[in-house]
């Protein structure tokens, strides 16, 4: 077996602590399990497949991140997290705007996993067409959520209002789909020289 990089540990130990905290006492015990959840199932698939399938440092950092939004998201809920309310209060928003910042992540980081895998898979010989595939990729990842979060206002009625934290915007879903594909559309824009250069480090795409 491959030597595992600090790097990768010290993500691991990073995220952890931050899941820790943000269990410590949540603003509602329901949501916070609603919101964790996605983070919880992909740690436990990137351990599974940890062996066979290794992503770059710069993917694994970005999942990080992710999580780490989700558990501050899942310990306040989305609508109060503080320093977006402090945000709010301050440019006078007419709504914490943390959520947005989650929908971006749900589009930028999938789409960095979906390219990593079309390279190092080669699941696509045209590569023209994968940024196409890509942000609908993500846009599928996006709507599904949406989705969720329609299916679990159904079954639990007024203990999903935290969870869908619309804070009375009639248009969320519509602008938390925008979100995720202005974050897929920005990540395929801008990181994909710094992709590249680590993919090229590990000897799984050619040299220029």
């Amino acid at each position: 077996m491959r030597k595992i990089p600090k790097s990768h540990i010290a993500l691991l130990i990073g995220v952890a602590a931050v899941f820790i905290w943000s269990g410590i006492r949540p603003h509602d015990r329901l949501t916070w399990w609603l919101e964790i959840f996605p983070g919880l199932i992909g740690l436990i698939v990137l351990a599974a497949t940890y062996r066979r399938f290794r992503f770059t440092t710069l993917v694994y950092t970005l999942i990080a991140l992710h999580i780490s939004i989700l558990c501050v998201g899942g310990h306040y809920t989305y609508a109060r997290e503080p320093v977006f309310s402090w945000l709010r209060d301050t440019f006078h928003w007419q709504r914490n705007h943390y959520d947005r910042l989650g929908h971006f992540a749900q589009g930028f980081v999938p789409a960095m996993i979906a390219r990593e895998m079309f390279l190092r898979l080669n699941i696509l010989n045209r590569t023209r067409w994968q940024p196409f595939l890509i942000i609908s990729i993500c846009l599928a990842i996006s709507a599904t959520y949406e989705f969720i979060e329609w299916w679990t206002a159904l079954l639990s009625g007024s203990a999903s209002t935290e969870f869908l934290a619309t804070q009375g915007d009639v248009w969320d879903t519509q602008a938390d789909m925008f979100m995720a594909l202005i974050g897929a559309s920005c990540a395929l824009a801008f990181m994909r020289p710094w992709q590249d250069r680590q993919l090229r480090q590990l000897g799984v795409i050619n040299n220029p």
